[in-house]
């Protein structure tokens, strides 16, 4: 038979509220019994804020999760029966649970599978028990015979457990974030957005040494002057249209040897 709240197993630090929790229990909802409920999660609030200083290690800052237990507090005061047996050991689980689901839910800053929380939980616990008295970091090999897992699982874990914050990259470097100083940003490359013009061009040189000189120049006017079609007939001494029809047949050419020369896959974009 279930124990009376508070007849037996009460923490000695407990604060002494069995008959408060008989009463509650036999209140309506209505005012009264929000006051009384009030103040028992009051009571009991030390308990919660110690519970949740266990997680305080874990990158979350501690008034956060202070706030998520006193929550999971109010859901255990508010489900809790007296014929459960004392109130701590019904509580306790309800509040580390919803700390738990706090970090699983809403700490990462990314979507992370609950697997791979999983595994990053369970390498952090490896590795704290196997650097405790060695003051070494454990290598991939121990970790994964220390909690029997794969090594690629290990790897797995390790990789969350630097993957819980993202940084910004405007985050400063180093200890000084004076202005002028280095951010993150600028240690990243960029896509250089010339890269397949010069690719372009590369492709074309060899096509272009088989063209006759007249329509090699037009080509050059065109593609690397910018002239007009019109500009380039003055310059040579011949009509537009019989440009137009030199350029096109001077392009023709070219993308039909490239496109022979490597199976189509480039495309002469410099001409």
């Amino acid at each position: 038979m279930p124990t009376r709240a508070g007849h037996s197993h009460r923490r000695p630090d407990a604060p002494d509220t069995a008959a408060d929790f008989e009463r509650l229990a036999a209140l309506p909802p209505g005012p009264e019994r929000q006051r009384l409920a009030t103040r028992l999660v009051e009571a009991w609030l030390p308990m919660a804020r110690q519970l949740a200083g266990r997680f305080r290690d874990r990158g979350e800052q501690l008034e956060d999760l202070e706030q998520v237990a006193a929550l999971g507090l109010v859901k255990a005061v508010d489900r809790y029966d007296p014929a459960y047996g004392p109130f701590a050991p019904y509580a306790v689980p309800t509040i580390i649970g919803e700390v738990k689901r706090h970090f699983r839910d809403h700490a990462w800053h990314v979507h992370v599978p609950r697997r791979v929380q999983e595994l990053r939980n369970q390498v952090r616990a490896c590795i704290r028990e196997l650097s405790t008295g060695t003051g070494r970091f454990p290598t991939v090999a121990e970790i994964a015979e220390q909690g029997r897992m794969s090594e690629e699982d290990v790897l797995a874990g390790l990789e969350a457990i630097e993957s819980f914050r993202t940084l910004s990259l405007d985050a400063q470097l180093g200890a000084s974030s004076e202005e002028g100083s280095a951010a993150l940003a600028d240690t990243l490359g960029l896509t250089e957005p010339r890269f397949d013009a010069v690719v372009a061009r590369e492709a074309v040189k060899p096509c272009l040494a088989h063209l006759p000189e007249r329509e090699r120049r037009i080509l050059y006017l065109r593609f690397f002057h910018d002239m007009t079609q019109a500009r380039i007939g003055e310059e040579l001494g011949i009509s537009q249209m019989h440009v137009s029809r030199l350029l096109a047949h001077a392009c023709r050419r070219v993308r039909a040897h490239v496109e022979r020369d490597d199976g189509g896959d480039r495309h002469p974009a410099a001409v």
